[in-house]
């Protein structure tokens, strides 16, 4: 269903950006990948607005068109005793205004039954300490896919996922890492790549706005000390 079709992805080098693309091309799309990282597209930094415009052209000149965009690319990750202002403002120019503004760019461009997946994380919902430039950017771009949603309503279906812990470098985990996913093991950059591919397919159609949170269940866990034999550890207030 994906023969001929035209994909973008964001940050679609490594982890599970490098799987949706795999994924893609398997199915018959052409990917077109903007990343840091050397990939076989375009090389850049998705905060450089003259980078993001540059790379829209690119595609639009190499393709015509757009059917799916894939928001993937990874803010960083840092928190309130360390990180500045410029480096708060840069997690949010990956993780929120490149996703607006590609999205802006290519607006014209969508073909029909063109689908937006914008990958956020289950942080924007629950933290570790000192993560806030990340969980910042993951619940604004959240945030985003409903309302572009609506702004492209008729036009471009949108929709988001939140992934839980995903391990990226192929680790099997046993014990306490994976029982304490209720799915018993700890997810793969595949679990998140089979839902996006899902999203943009035609059996997706009537989904739009949503966010699907992928975590093997871990948000849905109630966690309480020295109940069921959990405990919490080190000095804490």
């Amino acid at each position: 269903m994906f023969e001929d079709k035209v994909a973008v992805v964001t940050g679609g080098a490594k982890g599970i950006g490098k799987a949706i693309v795999e994924e893609f091309r398997k199915a018959g799309a052409t990917v077109c990948i903007i990343d840091l990282l050397p990939n076989d597209y375009y090389v850049g930094d998705l905060a450089d607005q003259a980078i993001l415009e540059d790379f829209a052209r690119k595609v639009i000149a190499d393709h015509g068109h757009v059917d799916y965009l894939i928001h993937n690319a990874l803010p960083l990750m840092k928190g309130l005793d360390h990180c500045t202002y410029e480096e708060f403002n840069y997690a949010l120019r990956v993780g929120v205004t490149a996703p607006f503004y590609l999205t802006k760019l290519f607006t014209p461009h969508f073909a029909p039954g063109a689908a937006i997946v914008n990958i956020s994380s289950s942080r924007d919902r629950m933290s570790q300490p000192q993560t806030e430039s990340y969980t910042a950017a993951k619940g604004g771009i959240s945030a985003l896919t409903h309302a572009l949603a609506v702004s492209l309503s008729g036009k471009v279906r949108v929709n988001s996922i939140s992934p839980g812990w995903i391990d990226t470098d192929s680790t099997v985990y046993h014990g306490p890492d994976a029982a304490q996913h209720p799915a018993g093991r700890v997810g793969t950059p595949l679990d998140i790549a089979h839902m996006v591919l899902f999203l943009c397919s035609p059996q997706a159609g009537f989904i739009t706005g949503e966010n699907i949170c992928i975590d093997g269940g871990m948000t849905h866990q109630m966690i309480y000390h020295n109940d069921f034999g959990w405990t919490l550890g080190g000095d804490q207030p």
